[in-house]
């Protein structure tokens, strides 16, 4: 598969990792994704894609895209044969400005693009997309769209401020600490999240933490589970492997054959270092 990506200019690159192009054969039909520190917006250029989120038990299909607020639990997507699109990558704040809802009634519930930002301006920015001359030009054109529909959210400096916190420290930051840091209670803290992340700071600090582990195991080689386990800042074992099964469905030796899979049957896929094959 092709992946083109890039990190926006300001003030997009406040709110965002990155912009990206993908296009082909996808490694497998199904892929699971487990929740990740980050919000996603696809815009589809080919034919439609499947999704199954949360502990739902049919998938639902997406033809002109999707919009994806912070996950609490894996999430699968099936890609089209000839796979076509371009996305964003949102720091776990930065899809809120360009919400009109707040984003807990969008947890665990993918939806539209259509749905986001109206059937016009999405077929319009469809069109635009598909005639642009090449993966550049297809980014620099959704971020003169995502600039344009920019809006403002209250309290998102503070989100901002916070969560960067939490990022910083991998997750290991109490929530009293950081409610004292800000100047805020507890309760004003929970809501803003709710509200621009559709989270809360302890449940973003717990996917941080399980980031920061999945990507510090080394699979070339036996791995040491308690150390890896002490070292990420759990409790125990005990609590290790119920946060993995909780984030991924699988244990922590099952996600580790899995991944291996990917990286063996795929080597050096643009896709390997997070999603895992559904199948």
């Amino acid at each position: 598969m092709e992946y083109v990506s890039r990190v926006p200019g300001p003030p997009l690159d406040g709110l965002i990792d990155d912009v990206y192009f993908l296009e082909g054969t996808p490694p497998y039909a199904r892929l699971t994704l487990p929740p990740a520190p980050s919000a996603l917006l696809i815009i589809n250029l080919s034919a439609p894609f499947q999704i199954r989120a949360g502990s739902e038990r049919e998938t639902a299909g997406y033809a002109d895209g999707c919009v994806v607020t912070m996950p609490t639990r894996a999430w699968e997507f099936g890609y089209p044969q000839g796979s076509r699109s371009v996305g964003v990558h949102f720091k776990p704040w930065g899809l809120a400005p360009f919400l009109r809802i707040p984003a807990a009634e969008l947890r665990d519930r993918p939806v539209t693009v259509e749905q986001v930002w109206g059937r016009a301006v999405v077929a319009e920015l469809q069109d635009r997309l598909a005639t642009a001359g090449g993966p550049h030009a297809m980014l620099a054109l959704l971020e003169e769209e995502l600039r344009r529909r920019l809006g403002e959210s209250a309290g998102l400096d503070l989100v901002r401020r916070t969560s960067s916190v939490i990022a910083a420290t991998r997750g290991a930051v109490s929530i009293n600490e950081l409610s004292v840091a800000a100047g805020v209670s507890n309760t004003h803290l929970v809501q803003r999240f709710k509200e621009l992340i559709g989270i809360t700071p302890k449940r973003l600090a717990r996917s941080h933490r399980f980031a920061a582990t999945v990507f510090s195991i080394n699979h070339s080689g036996p791995i040491d589970w308690s150390e890896l386990a002490a070292g990420a800042g759990y409790f125990d074992q005990a609590h290790f492997g119920h946060e993995f099964r909780e984030f991924t469905g699988l244990t922590p030796t099952r996600y580790v054959e899995v991944r291996r899979r990917f990286l063996r049957e795929h080597p050096g896929n643009v896709l390997n270092s997070w999603p895992l094959p559904a199948d």
